[in-house]
């Protein structure tokens, strides 16, 4: 706010200046002495009575602003006294026309919490994550919970690792994850085989029962939900269903690669091998066949074989799991 006091103050000092040198009339140092003193103080005090008015963005820093206006108030005698009044002026009037907006708002789309990208869910570093003692447990349960969305191939080996951890609860949360994507898949098992047994000898809906048994057993295998004596029975039962399905379908390209991976599981390499070979002579894309059967050449040793095989995967594109192994190999 203006300081009136200040501003009557530096006002009577300009008038006494002036009247002070004509009141001298002289042209002596005297005259001369006191129109500097009082016009220097006139000037200061104006300043000061004015620079409340300034705009806080021209007013920094304060002593360099005031420094300014005392200046060009003293320089000039009587238009620069006026001149630094006529500029406050123009600056409390007038006003800089506001910009128009570069960009329109846009209004947020409401966040639904409950929504969940379940096929983004990443799995780099979870394992690592859970086998880290520094962090706390409950932020590893929480991590351990997020894994119900995923698959269990990719669940069970991380539930399995922490079946060991120090922590009880994060054992006891693993294991009971653990038993119910088992249970899950036996419930399954059981109500396939009563379907089954319901079924008329040569049905179709016997066929369809034998290939779904053949799945689910496979599964268990697949996810790792079994292991030892119980993992040999369901290659077993999953192989016994496998070749029901194939006595009926020869043609069957699928089921000869399942053949193939049962077979490969249990250590029958040679009939493994001939069973990947049908399910590629029977139209089989290559990408799904070619991988097993270097995987079998590289078994027994077979370098050759298996570098030949690798190579002959460069020329597909969509692989991008395997794309280490195939360069690795392509530079042997």
């Amino acid at each position: 706010m203006l300081n009136l006091k200040l501003g009557l103050s530096a006002l009577g000092l300009e008038i006494s200046a002036w009247s002070g040198a004509w009141l001298l009339t002289g042209r002596s140092d005297a005259a001369l002495a006191s129109y500097l003193l009082l016009h220097a103080a006139a000037s200061l005090l104006l300043s000061l009575s004015l620079l409340p008015l300034l705009p806080q963005r021209l007013s920094k820093p304060r002593w360099a602003t005031l420094l300014l206006m005392a200046a060009c108030s003293y320089a000039v005698p009587v238009a620069g006294f006026l001149g630094v009044i006529a500029a406050f002026v123009v600056l409390r009037l007038y006003r800089r026309a506001p910009l128009p907006e570069a960009f329109d708002a846009v209004q947020l789309p409401e966040f639904d919490q409950h929504q969940r990208r379940q096929s983004q869910f990443r799995h780099a570093g979870l394992q690592s994550f859970l086998a880290n003692v520094q962090v706390p447990v409950q932020a590893r349960m929480r991590a351990m919970a997020a894994l119900q969305y995923s698959s269990g191939r990719t669940a069970s080996p991380l539930l399995r690792s922490v079946l060991s951890d120090a922590s009880e609860d994060l054992r006891l949360l693993a294991y009971g994850m653990l038993d119910n994507l088992e249970k899950r898949i036996n419930r399954a098992i059981d109500g396939e085989l009563d379907i089954l047994q319901a079924a008329p000898a040569g049905s179709q809906q016997q066929l369809h029962s034998a290939h779904r048994l053949s799945d689910l057993y496979w599964e268990l295998v697949y996810q790792s939900l079994v292991q030892g004596d119980l993992r040999t029975h369901a290659i077993d039962e999953s192989l016994r269903y496998c070749l029901q399905v194939l006595g009926r379908q020869e043609g069957n390209a699928a089921m000869h690669l399942r053949r193939g991976h049962l077979l490969h599981a249990l250590g029958r390499a040679p009939e493994a091998e001939q069973a990947y070979t049908r399910a590629r002579g029977l139209g089989l894309p290559a990408t799904r066949v070619l991988p097993y059967l270097a995987q079998l050449a590289f078994e027994r040793r077979d370098h050759a074989q298996a570098q030949a095989l690798m190579r002959e995967l460069t020329q597909w594109g969509a692989l991008p799991r395997l794309r280490p192994v195939i360069d690795y190999w392509n530079q042997a």
